[in-house]
């Protein structure tokens, strides 16, 4: 057996919050004598663009169970705050580690900070060990045959599958005996100064958690996929984006999980399922692929065709705040904002509905609903939040963009037409018949007494949204 290549390694933890099947820490307990884990926790406090209370919350979870779980090991989370790399720095010198082990950062921002705490590994003079693990295939692996990045998601995801996919790794046996070395306390919301909404719940958080989602959506959710992922009130999606998000199951898992149940699989119609979920794990990294080659689709639109599309001014009315509230008179609009401040979740077909609701009835800019779901949304994942958005706005990676716009009504009458999601969020329409969800109402009548008439008129919103659209065509063809 060979000699481990490091005396002490440090892991560092950010968006892999479990120990099965974690890439970094794998490699760090193999090629070290002993590995030491840290957590470093952003310092920012109060409102923030990308993250909320619940979210937090969420976070604060999935540290509490890592944390347990490294007990088991006879280890610990070592928990600094502040800038991550002068945390890193200063934990480096204190235990006198040389390495430093970490899982790559999808994201721009986070991939930025990585080349900061390489370049000090190397101004110390120690080594840094990064690794694919946030996803299956990163950006620069998915090109196509000239080698170009993918605009368009459907033969990206050909392409995607086509690719072998890395196994699964096992959970480290030992972590061996590391320095102690200060830690603050594990966080808590008043950390960032931020309090739970009384009447937001949370599911568990953390690696056991992510793992028992998983088994039960592989039982049951995943093998109706095909045929129930559409339908709001089914409750037929795994619930793993959160899991995803801050890596209390690893993707690979994910994958393999799912395609050992589609060799297992009985019938074609499982079979169609099963695929048709593991799709899903396609478009995540389809939008971390658009976002990874294409990094200005965070502050512009990914088709920059579009730049001069006019946009309403949202301090000009409270058309904002209904929406985001779940007021707009919508029925399905107004039931997935509710599901969204209740519990940090909303059904994926209806993140679409009240998006291009947003962006096509209300003519309010992306970037804003975009902000909204991140503060929110516990699976909020920058890249697919921003292609979603995107997507809907008709601004995205999309082969029929701007011409794609949701009729509310008729999308409430097609996935929800026993009215049973819209009367679960929006009670004050628990005794309407499902039909009324289906069409306006007539004349100034509203639906209910204490529920307010649609604010606009989609028929009218979307001629205006087609003509916004040729405008900003013009005005790009002769700029």
């Amino acid at each position: 057996m060979s000699q481990p290549s490091h005396r002490l390694a440090i892991h560092w933890f950010r968006r892999d919050l479990r120990l099965s099947d974690n890439t970094a820490l794998w490699h760090a307990s193999t090629a070290s004598q002993a590995v030491l884990p840290v957590y470093v926790v952003s310092d920012w406090q109060g409102a923030h663009h990308w993250t909320g209370p619940g979210r937090q919350h969420f976070l604060c979870g999935c540290l509490e169970s890592l944390s347990r779980n490294l007990s088991t090991l006879d280890s610990r989370l070592v928990i600094r705050q502040g800038d991550p790399v002068a945390a890193l720095e200063m934990l480096i010198r204190e235990s006198r580690a040389d390495a430093v082990y970490f899982n790559r950062d999808p994201d721009p921002h986070g991939r930025a900070t990585e080349e900061r705490v390489r370049r000090l590994c190397r101004s110390l003079g120690i080594a840094v060990h990064d690794y694919k693990d946030a996803v299956l295939h990163e950006p620069g692996e998915v090109l196509t045959g000239a080698g170009d990045p993918y605009r368009v998601y459907t033969p990206y995801s050909r392409a995607w599958f086509t690719q072998a996919k890395a196994g699964i790794l096992g959970r480290p046996k030992q972590l061996g005996t590391a320095p102690e070395v200060a830690s603050d306390p594990l966080p808590t919301l008043d950390h960032w100064r931020l309090s739970l909404p009384g009447d937001l719940t949370l599911p568990p958080a953390g690696e056991r958690a992510a793992h028992d989602r998983l088994k039960a959506a592989l039982a049951g959710p995943v093998l109706r996929y095909a045929e129930q992922r559409n339908d709001p009130a089914a409750d037929a999606t795994s619930h793993l984006g959160p899991d995803l998000r801050y890596g209390t199951i690893s993707v690979r898992e994910v994958f393999h999980r799912a395609q050992q149940a589609l060799d297992g699989s009985r019938t074609a119609a499982e079979r169609e399922s099963i695929h048709t979920f593991q799709k899903q794990l396609a478009w995540r990294e389809f939008f971390m692929a658009v976002l990874g080659h294409f990094p200005h689709v965070l502050d512009a639109d990914f088709n920059q065709q579009w730049r001069h599309l006019e946009w309403e001014d949202p301090a000009r009315s409270d058309a904002f705040d209904r929406w985001r509230e779940g007021r707009t008179g919508f029925p399905i609009v107004d039931a997935g904002m509710r599901q969204l401040l209740a519990t940090g979740y909303m059904h994926n077909r209806v993140r679409m509905i009240v998006a291009m609701f947003l962006t096509k009835d209300l003519h309010l800019h992306w970037r804003l609903g975009e902000a909204h779901f991140m503060r929110h949304l516990l699976d909020g994942e920058i890249a697919n939040n921003n292609g979603g958005w995107q997507w809907s706005a008709g601004t995205g990676a999309d082969a029929a963009p701007y011409f794609r716009i949701q009729n509310p009504w008729t999308q409430s009458q097609r996935h929800d037409p026993t009215g049973t999601y819209v009367k679960r969020w929006v009670p004050e329409l628990a005794r309407c018949p499902a039909t009324a969800f289906f069409s306006p109402p007539a004349g100034t009548r509203p639906i209910a007494a204490d529920y307010p008439l649609p604010m606009v008129d989609h028929g009218e919103e979307r001629e205006r949204t087609l003509e916004r659209f040729a405008r900003a065509k013009e005005a790009a063809a002769a700029s």
